[in-house]
């Protein structure tokens, strides 16, 4: 049950990182227009709309497998302190990461190591899933 907690807090992050992006284009581009809406606007947006834009697509390619592997292993009663641990790391590593990936801080390779950290979350709770529905 906790595991789909994560999961829920995870679909909502996803679903919540696209507000930034339309701020930053509202706030540069102004509201659309019937014009703007025809054809998309091309001038530049600042950096911090693009690595908003960057954070909501990056956690929308990362969400399905990882809901995957959640609903699996509920699917297949799988429910232990690693599941949990796992499902834990990956929503406040995906958090950190958008945070991080907005902000534009760049020290320690933070984005990339926030990214690993959530991946090997992910890959823990893939395996530990895959070694139950094997041996099931």
């Amino acid at each position: 049950m906790t595991e789909l907690v994560y999961l829920l807090l995870t679909a909502v992050l996803t679903g919540v990182l696209w507000i930034p992006v339309v701020i930053g284009y509202v706030k540069t581009r102004g509201p659309l227009t019937p014009e703007r809406y025809r054809i998309a606007p091309s001038d530049p947006l600042p950096p911090w709309v693009n690595r908003a834009n960057r954070a909501h697509q990056n956690a929308v390619e990362n969400f399905g497998p990882f809901a995957a592997v959640v609903l699996a292993g509920q699917a297949l009663g799988l429910h232990t302190g690693i599941t949990v641990a796992c499902a834990a790391t990956y929503f406040y590593a995906r958090l950190a990461h958008a945070v991080v990936h907005v902000s534009g801080f760049g020290q320690f390779m933070a984005r990339t190591l926030l990214f690993t950290v959530g991946w090997l979350a992910f890959i823990v709770y893939a395996v530990v899933v895959l070694q139950r529905a094997i041996s099931s």
